[in-house]
Order: structure tokens, then C-alpha cells, then sequence
């Protein structure tokens, strides 16, 4: 690696840590979660959390765009009624000018939550996949670009489905990964009522990287190296998806990408600049099993399991017909040394 991706690199873990750091002064026990998100962030995806209300996914937000410098927060509160210009904006007639101008919504952010997606009807969830998938969005025959960095945080009830639009593969296949944040544990839980008794520790958070460092970020994950070998696995991993028995609709090509560059955003904040086995092993279950449709049979047979044996028995279906790759010595040094062969 050159001299210059090296530096950029070291600046780029010192920008996470900073950001990492910060975020949890706000949001405690949460490390492996935050990281998660910010690995996504630096891929310029989106996060699906399927939780329960009350488990800081808010606080989450606004704590990581309190940590940075100038960036845009902004919310939606998904209901029935919600429109699409409600989230993209709309064009209004201005008398004095004559002529329609645009009012941009709240998807004109850095950082926008998308409180309970699955409540807002197909053409409101529809809105968003220019904006998740092309950083964009057109009204009125006009493309109107999004702020860089832009990170949607989606998320979804997984208890209460009495009135609520499932998203679509279409949609779900947008989201880089999709993960949960759970409870806090009985001492951290004490922590957080003995932290809010006077005030809420977000009026005490400040920026700590700007927007340019972020960005900088983001370019940095190109310079991590994924070796041949386990780009071969990646994409192998997900083609089996498609070859189950257990599964109707597997995972699309746009999980291959994300899943790579995912390893490498994930490697980079663990201060490596190369991708290691490990890192696709981690990943592998909040990168792709929202990509997949199960057969109705596989979800009968897992359902007094739940969800979490489901996802665990197809993980061991994939692997087991898709072995982790064993490195020669001579491979090995190359994967560690993040060099071509």
C-alpha cells in the first residue's frame, strides 16, 4: 500500500474512534452495535433495526449526528397516512415569483431516522429507494441530490404487525444490514435512570469530526485489501443462498457487494487494513439474512424456535455447503500483509 493510503487510513481509525467514543458517552453497553453502524455509515448504506420501542435507537441518531460537525439530523414517524412529498418534499406555488419552488423534506439529511418504516404504506416506503440506492430523489421530473454523508436508519416492530405494510424485497435488499440494539443490562439500565435524573446527556455531547473527515472515511474503506481468496468465499456464501432448499428467494448480487465492502469498513475500525475470515464469519448474518425468503416449510418447522434458531439453522445450512476457506502459509502471509497475489 502506498504511503499515502497508509496515512489515510490511520486517520480514518482515528476518525471512528473519536466517533465511537462519543457515541457511547450517550448510548451505553452498546459498543459492537455502534460499530455496526458506523462500519455501515462508511459504506454509505443503511441500517434496518428490528426492536422493540424504548431500546435508544433514537438516541442513537441524534448521537451520531451530534458527533458530527454541521451534520443534518432529521426524523420521520411512519403512520398509514403518510405521504411520499411528506418525506421527499414537494414543489409550492410561490405568488410573488410566479412559478413553483421546491420545499425539500426531511430526507434532505445526514443522519434520518425513519421511525416504524413498516407503517407507512408501498408508495410511501417506495419514496425511499431512490434516495436509499442512488442518493437521490426526483420530484416533478427534477433530480434533487442528497447530502454526503447520507445514512438512513430504518426501524421496525417486530412484535406488533396489526396495521402495518411488510416491506418488500425490493426495499429490504437496500438496507446494508439489518440488526438490533436489545436491552441494556441491569447495572447499565441503573446507570442511564441515575444519568437522566437532572438532564438528558445528549445537551452535553459535542461534535468530535466534521463532515469532511467522514467523507474521508468513507474513501478510506477503499484502501483496505480483501484477498482473492475470500472474495471467491463471499461470493460463494451468497450464491448458496440461492441453491437451498430451505430458502424460496436468495440473496441478489447487491448482497455480495455489500457484504465485501461491509468486511472491509469492518476491518478498517478494527485498525486493520485487510480483510480477515473473521470478519466476513461476523458479518455474514446481518448483511444477508434479511435478503432472503424462506420456504413456508423451513418457517414452520423453526417456528417454536423463533427467529434467532431460524436465522442460526440457515447460517449453518450455508456454511456447511460452503466451507470456510483454509489458506496455504505462503496465502496466509499475503491476506495478513494485505497484498495481490
Amino acid at each position: 500500500m502506498s504511503t499515502e493510503g497508509n496515512e489515510r487510513l490511520i486517520r480514518a481509525k482515528d476518525t471512528a474512534d473519536r466517533l465511537l467514543a462519543n457515541i457511547e458517552a450517550v448510548v451505553h453497553g452498546k459498543a459492537e452495535r455502534i460499530k455496526l453502524v458506523l462500519a455501515v455509515l462508511a459504506c454509505g448504506g443503511h441500517v434496518l433495526f428490528e426492536d422493540v420501542p424504548g431500546t435508544a435507537k433514537t438516541v442513537l441518531a441524534r448521537a451520531i449526528a451530534g458527533s458530527i460537525d454541521d451534520a443534518d439530523p432529521a426524523r420521520v414517524q411512519c403512520t398509514p397516512d403518510l405521504q411520499p412529498t411528506d418525506v421527499t418534499g414537494l414543489s409550492v406555488y410561490n405568488q410573488q415569483t410566479r412559478d413553483f419552488e421546491f420545499r425539500p423534506g426531511p430526507v434532505f439529511a445526514n443522519i434520518l431516522l425513519v421511525d416504524e418504516i413498516n407503517r407507512a404504506m408501498p408508495k410511501t416506503q417506495a419514496a425511499l429507494l431512490e434516495a436509499m440506492a442512488e442518493h437521490q430523489v426526483t420530484v416533478d421530473g427534477v433530480t434533487h441530490a442528497l447530502p454526503d454523508p447520507f445514512l438512513v436508519m430504518a426501524t421496525e416492530n417486530p412484535i406488533e404487525q396489526e396495521g402495518t405494510f411488510p416491506l418488500p424485497e425490493a426495499q429490504l435488499d437496500r438496507f446494508f444490514l439489518r440488526t438490533e440494539l436489545g436491552y441494556p443490562s441491569v447495572d447499565e439500565e441503573i446507570g442511564i435512570v441515575r444519568e437522566q435524573r437532572a438532564h438528558h446527556p445528549l445537551e452535553d455531547l459535542k461534535p468530535v469530526a466534521s463532515l469532511e473527515e467522514v467523507r474521508e472515511l468513507e474513501r478510506a474503506v477503499e484502501d483496505v485489501y480483501t484477498d482473492e481468496l475470500l472474495l471467491r468465499w463471499i461470493v460463494e456464501l451468497v450464491t448458496a443462498t440461492r441453491e437451498l432448499e430451505e430458502v424460496a428467494l436468495g440473496a441478489s448480487v447487491r448482497a455480495s457487494l455489500a457484504l465485501e465492502r461491509t468486511a472491509r469498513a469492518w476491518a478498517l475500525l478494527n485498525g486493520r487494513d485487510y480483510v480477515t475470515p473473521e470478519d466476513v464469519d461476523l458479518l455474514f448474518t446481518p448483511v444477508i439474512a434479511h435478503r432472503v425468503v424462506f420456504t413456508p416449510a423451513f418457517v414452520a418447522d423453526n417456528r417454536l424456535g423463533g427467529r434467532d434458531a431460524a436465522l442460526q439453522r440457515f447460517r449453518e445450512l450455508v456454511f456447511a455447503r460452503v466451507p470456510r476457506p483454509e489458506p496455504t502459509e505462503e496465502r496466509e502471509l499475503k491476506i495478513l500483509s494485505g497484498q495481490s497475489s
